[in-house]
């Protein structure tokens, strides 16, 4: 594939997602509002400027639902965070009404827009799909909309074969995953600023979807780490710090159970951080005396908030424990100060290195270039000032490999890759998975690209393929988050 193919690819993407975002903005804004509302007229203007825009520019639209996956002109479309409600709706949508296929014509007119989504939200729900599809064709033909086509779903579809896979599958599933565990962790943030107590309820059923995840398909979720999404620092934080810590208490032998008890306390280790002032998060300078002792005030805010909301709900205490301890660091030398001595239990340990390490590698507003991950790797190693259990740093160097999820590197076959995943072998962490980003010719390929485990040899007993160095993404107008979602 051509680098202009892979440009084109990408455009249509982009524009695809816009429309798709403006269709569930439209549809929410008709179901929510009268017709004349201002919102409803904002949303139905933006939703055909969108669309008479990618008309203009590819002839024409065509929306295929090939079983969860969206193809736009074959072009598959990929779900991200910030798309991941209008992903969802839209298939939700479609589905409910037996359409897998919308054909949007050039010169759509926005009144067409209108009648549509309009004979959709009045469609009865007690019939079934089948007979819902033929009603809503029927009366789109009595309201004259003649731009606009729909077909019923299929179980195939024009490029399904070459762009969806099994692999493919187990990524969208850790996508879904993934944005809710950041949706659970946004609700209970922005909860406590309210001064609501979250539902430890649902928070468990997040974290058991999380768990499962891990244990089903750890490469496809941890893939997912690299996104650290800068506006959504706060959420994807606890959700990468997660995800790291459950990776890690697998590796160690922990059971689901446990794992489950470990995910919440990694989810909520920072739930202090709610009751502080966001000016003093966002700081991008350094911070005074006094506001760094209120930042240092958090895992005690932390502590009273679980406390509070334990009653009534099984909050393990080991959650609680996490919130409190995970800056005291294994010599107790960090905060808060202990007033007697203890030592620190082992998802206490566990979540500061996850902590830590996300952390680090991670975009802030304090903190532009974040540091290279194998350096993280090797300064949280090498200097006990960092106050991490050794024995599980080294634990997440096996689970993470030499070359960690994200790290761009280079082959002797001239291809640029980035790292998925570590070795499945313990003995080839400097071979680990890798998706190929740039051919051996320089063109870039689509993402996610294909998957290489650098540690299959060949017939002959050789590596097709070996690591040369580490390089910078951006040297090649490469985004890491690209290549997992």
């Amino acid at each position: 594939m051509t680098e202009t193919t892979v440009r084109d690819d990408g455009a249509l993407r982009q524009s695809g997602r816009a429309l798709l975002v403006s269709i569930h903005g439209a549809q929410r804004a008709l179901k929510l509002y009268p017709v004349e509302n201002a919102a409803v007229q904002r949303a139905l203007d933006e939703l055909h400027a969108s669309a008479t825009a990618l008309c203009a520019h590819e002839g024409g639209i065509e929306i295929r639902l090939v079983g969860d996956f969206i193809f736009i002109n074959q072009t598959r479309l990929r779900l991200g965070l910030d798309n991941f409600a209008a992903f969802s709706g839209f298939v939700a949508l479609m589905k409910s009404c037996g359409v897998g296929l919308l054909r949007v014509e050039d010169g759509i007119t926005r009144w067409e827009w209108q009648a549509f989504l309009s004979i959709l939200a009045a469609l009865p729900t007690n019939i079934d799909p089948d007979e819902r599809v033929e009603m809503l064709t029927q009366r789109m033909q009595e309201a004259d909309i003649v731009r606009l086509a729909v077909g019923p779903a299929t179980e195939g579809g024009a490029g399904a074969s070459s762009d969806a896979g099994p692999g493919d599958e187990g990524l969208e599933r850790a996508k879904r995953t993934y944005a809710h565990g950041v949706a659970a962790a946004r609700d209970v943030v922005q909860g406590v600023r309210m001064g609501r107590m979250p539902s430890a309820r649902r928070l468990k059923r997040a974290i058991q979807v999380i768990v499962d995840q891990v244990m089903d398909n750890e490469l496809s979720i941890t893939g997912l780490t690299t996104l650290r999404e800068y506006d959504e620092y706060t959420f994807t934080h606890s959700v990468n710090v997660c995800i790291f810590a459950v990776a890690l208490g697998k590796r160690l032998g922990l059971d689901r159970l446990q794992l489950y008890d470990l995910g919440l306390a990694a989810l909520l280790h920072d739930i202090g951080k709610a009751r502080l002032d966001p000016a003093i998060l966002n700081k991008a300078t350094s911070l005074e005396d006094h506001e760094w002792r209120t930042l240092q005030s958090h895992p005690w805010l932390g502590t009273l908030t679980l406390f509070k909301m334990r009653e009534g709900e099984a909050l393990p205490y080991r959650a609680i424990l996490a919130a409190h301890e995970h800056h005291m660091k294994i010599d107790l030398s960090g905060y808060p100060r202990p007033v007697r001595p203890r030592r620190i239990g082992l998802f206490t340990r566990l979540v500061a290195v996850a902590d830590g390490y996300d952390a680090a590698t991670t975009r802030r507003v304090y903190q532009n270039v974040p540091l290279e991950a194998d350096a993280v790797l090797k300064e949280m190693w090498m200097n006990p000032g960092r106050g991490y259990d050794p024995t599980l740093v080294k634990a997440l160097i096996n689970l993470l490999g030499i070359y960690p999820v994200g790290t761009c590197v280079i082959l002797d076959t001239f291809e640029v890759a980035i790292v998925a995943g570590a070795s499945p072998d313990p003995e080839q962490l400097h071979r680990p998975i890798v998706r190929i980003a740039v051919d051996a010719s320089g063109g870039r390929v689509t993402p996610p690209g294909k998957i290489v485990d650098l540690s299959v040899p060949d017939a002959d007993g050789g590596y097709p393929r070996t690591i040369v160095k580490v390089t910078a993404p951006e040297r090649y107008g490469l985004v890491v988050g690209d290549f997992f979602i």
